[in-house]
């Protein structure tokens, strides 16, 4: 009896374990962009600590000492050993750093949608959602007729389904039906 308990009680935690392990990885892919918030923690120096500073329009932050650092683009990770790596040089002996992503850029809803306009990108987000979040179709929308541009310059614009997933800066255009 007691083996069965414990059996379930760690199938519960794996399974609640799980989907912050699998939003992590994709957080580690995540590139920073203008617009996104973030925090910056370097361990037990709480004076060159940030606990919000947003990318500006550049690409750039501002941090205390080292000034402007190009954030956009890179990924976590990178600003992480970036901002380690620019203290290092004559500020502290071991730095630590830590960077979080604390609110992310807009994405954008336009055409054929009650409420067009930038909404707050949220985990998960798929097309269906945020046409929701932007009001739901008009009644001239068509739902075959939605076009997706991904914020990277080099991506084309295409016609996708409602359960495409969509990304930070995104633009989701919703075609008017002709019936």
């Amino acid at each position: 009896m007691q083996s069965n308990i414990q059996q379930y009680l760690l199938v519960w935690l794996l399974c609640l374990l799980l989907p912050a392990t699998v939003a992590a990885v994709d957080n580690d892919n995540y590139r920073i962009g203008s617009g996104d918030s973030l925090s910056i923690t370097v361990f037990g120096e709480e004076d060159m600590s940030l606990k919000e500073v947003k990318v500006g329009t550049n690409g750039n932050i501002s941090f205390p000492l080292l000034g402007e650092i190009a954030a956009e683009g890179q990924t976590v990770r990178s600003l992480e050993q970036e901002v380690e790596r620019r203290l290092k040089d004559g500020y502290l002996k071991k730095p630590v750093v830590t960077v979080s992503v604390l609110e992310y850029r807009f994405f954008y809803v336009n055409g054929e949608v009650e409420n067009p306009g930038g909404y707050n990108y949220v985990d998960g987000l798929t097309v269906q959602k945020a046409v929701a979040l932007a009001g739901g179709f008009t009644e001239r929308a068509s739902k075959r007729k939605i076009i997706l541009q991904h914020e990277n310059a080099d991506s084309e614009s295409q016609r996708v389904g409602l359960d495409i997933e969509v990304n930070p800066g995104d633009i989701i255009t919703v075609g008017e039906s002709f019936f």
